[in-house]
């Protein structure tokens, strides 16, 4: 006899924020144990965690069912799930309406906004009694939706649920709409179900000692496999088959998002690849007047064969029109990280570092083999970043752009807060107990740290607060924004995810962050604040202003000989990334003289040259107390600026590519 089949079409994931107690990769990694072959996640009035959930599923081998939980302003809450990338579409703008109405982290939605936007849309009502209301909802839901309107059945784990399920059942039987069996799953496996209740407390900002009836009803509402909810729900077959008759209605996959780039190009008879070469060698005779060097032209031919095969041509054009806005507006800034290995970087003026002067490789930005898509971060001064989010909101079309969210997860201390405050710890325990860990820590309160400050571990509301909040750590807490990643699309962008108001004025974020984005292959375009370059822009001002000297950030004089002798003396208080006690300690005993060694001082400062204990033998070579040595003669190219240490990430790429034989994108 072959073993009994369904579907579990109902799962909260911890993205339904302090609502679900597990990860999706803990629910299908456990829906895989169990031997159940779909899942849907409905997370509440979201597709937050869609993104987890797709990745999770790949990694497991259980299909994803992509739903969503929608509790509507009157008070009726239905399971929807698109079956196909129409209805998706359609969710993601119903979402979207919702969320511009309720504002940050709300949304309001009618039974109307339903009807309107449910076209392809599969949608299950979630019942509590088979009352008058409940039979009110049922007809409208029929009326609306036909043969893709359900009911459907759940256990409560109260009194005459079974008595409640019959008399549902039956009500749907009289309205000609068919039913089928959810387990409403909030976490992954029973021992979950005590951080169920803490999240309930968190959320409702209670103890658990007053938490009632306001707790989920969950005694077990974890993943069962298929045979025990055959045996929970022996008495209503077709409405366990019909758990797998939805999910083949369902065949949407996120794999069917196209990602479409906008378009970008000024000149209608031209490419975006032909525009972009067209401002590249324009741009380079501006930067070169003597002429380009042959160095540089073969560098920018390499770039831009490598741009047009990865068709990245219209990322460079947004990058580009952003930067001349800012310059327009006289608004200084500066491509940082990566994208200043790029030559046409430098000739477009999104960097003001030549990549020649500085032996920079252009497959750490951008290479073949990895196909990721670039990532070009530009600082803009802190105190006008503004005029450039909204000029970028503007001219792309509020529809098409809008920022990136962070996902806020737990770490040690706000875990151990909020579940020691759940738990009804006292507060001054509680900042004990935080003041043990790291702000940024990951490892969690440790029994010595509990022996030391003489707490007794028999105790059981400070044990079960420590083991608590060690598997609360890591859960997201809330979307906040990113400080800006903007994501724009060609097509509508709330056709992809939806979209929703942020918390400051006139901003607007997407609910997945930039590892979502990036699972998917979107492009983001990165507009940041520095503080420094507003300082940088005052001081440049003030030269022009007082010494007649016309100054930017290309045409600054290079190797200041009274500044580095400022610089070795380690005063360097407020000197951008030289103002560390670490930096100011290095300062003397490195003592740059030139841009390089800066280059060097920044970099050797860092937990890998420190581990990798590359500081001394470095220091020194460079004092003539030890021998320069190069295992290789070839090494000696690639090595020879840093006396044989390696240094930079470039540097271990170029040894692979000399020692080795790699091409720079196997690099």
């Amino acid at each position: 006899m072959s073993s009994p089949r369904y579907v579990e079409l109902q799962v909260t994931s911890h993205f339904s924020f302090l609502r679900g107690a597990s990860s999706c990769e803990e629910l299908f990694a456990q829906a895989a144990l169990a031997g159940i072959e779909a899942v849907a996640i409905v997370d509440r009035n979201s597709l937050a965690g869609v993104v987890r959930a797709h990745e999770a599923a790949k990694t497991t081998g259980v299909r994803l069912v992509v739903g969503c939980r929608l509790d509507l302003a009157d008070g009726t809450s239905v399971l929807v799930y698109p079956t196909d990338r129409p209805a998706y579409s359609r969710l993601c703008r119903l979402l979207s309406l919702g969320k511009k109405r309720g504002g940050k982290a709300r949304c309001v939605l009618e039974w109307p906004d339903l009807v309107a936007y449910g076209e392809g849309l599969i949608v299950a009502l979630v019942p509590d009694l088979a009352d008058d209301e409940c039979a009110f909802r049922l007809r409208r839901l029929r009326d609306a939706f036909g043969d893709k309107a359900y009911l459907a059945l759940t256990l409560r784990r109260r009194p005459n649920d079974q008595l409640r399920l019959h008399e549902l059942s039956n009500m749907a039987t009289q309205m000609r709409v068919p039913t089928v069996v959810t387990n409403d799953v909030l976490f992954h496996e029973p021992a979950r179900r005590i951080l169920q209740d803490v999240v309930t407390c968190i959320r409702h900002n209670v103890t658990i000692d007053t938490l009632g009836d306001r707790r989920e009803r969950h005694a077990d509402r974890y993943i069962k496999p298929p045979d025990e909810m055959h045996r929970l729900f022996s008495r209503y077959p077709e409405a366990l088959a019909r758990t797998l008759q939805i999910a083949d209605r369902c065949r949407f996959s996120l794999d069917e998002l196209a990602y479409q780039y906008p378009e970008e190009r000024d000149d209608p008879a031209l490419t975006p690849q032909q525009t972009l070469s067209k401002l590249t060698w324009e741009g380079a005779a501006e930067r070169y007047p003597e002429g380009v060097p042959e160095s540089v032209t073969a560098a920018l031919q390499h770039e831009l064969r490598l741009i047009e095969k990865l068709e990245y041509a219209p990322y460079f054009l947004t990058v580009n029109s952003i930067v001349r806005f800012a310059r327009s507006k006289d608004i200084l800034c500066q491509g940082r990280g990566s994208a200043a290995n790029s030559a046409v970087c430098y000739v477009l003026g999104i960097t003001s570092i030549d990549p020649g002067r500085n032996d920079l490789l252009f497959e750490r930005f951008i290479s073949e083999e990895r196909r990721e898509p670039p990532d070009i971060d530009v600082d803009f001064e802190h105190e006008r970043r503004e005029i450039v989010m909204q000029w970028v909101f503007e001219t792309y079309g509020r529809e098409h752009a809008a920022l990136c969210s962070t996902v806020i997860r737990y770490r040690t201390k706000g875990a151990l807060r909020d579940v020691g405050k759940a738990l009804g710890l006292p507060e001054d325990l509680i900042g004990t107990l935080s003041s043990q860990v790291w702000a940024w820590s990951e490892e969690g309160v440790e029994k010595r740290h509990v022996e030391e400050l003489n707490l007794n571990l028999a105790d059981r509301r400070l044990r079960m607060t420590l083991d608590l909040a060690r598997q609360l750590m890591g859960a997201p807490r809330h979307l906040s924004q990113h400080p800006g990643g903007f994501v724009l699309t060609h097509d509508r962008l709330d056709d992809l995810v939806p979209i929703e108001p942020a918390s400051m004025v006139d901003r607007q974020v997407i609910e997945w962050d930039k590892d979502d984005i990036d699972a998917l292959k979107f492009m983001k375009v990165d507009v940041l604040a520095l503080g420094m370059l507003t300082c940088m822009k005052k001081g440049l001002d003030l030269l022009a202003e007082h010494k007649g000297v016309n100054l930017d950030l290309a045409t600054i004089p290079a190797e200041d000989p009274r500044t580095y002798a400022m610089i070795r003396k380690a005063d360097t208080l407020g000197t951008f990334q030289i103002e560390s006690r670490a930096q100011m300690s290095m300062l003397p005993r490195l003592k740059p003289r030139t841009y390089y060694d800066l280059v060097v001082q920044v970099a050797i400062v860092r937990p890998g040259p420190i581990q990798g204990d590359m500081v001394h033998p470095y220091l020194r070579r460079r004092e003539g107390l030890e021998p320069v040595h190069y295992p290789k003669p070839e090494l000696e190219k690639v090595l020879g600026k840093t006396l044989g240490v390696p240094l930079f990430q470039e540097q271990a790429m170029r040894v692979a590519i000399e020692c080795a034989g790699f091409t720079p994108g196997e690099a």
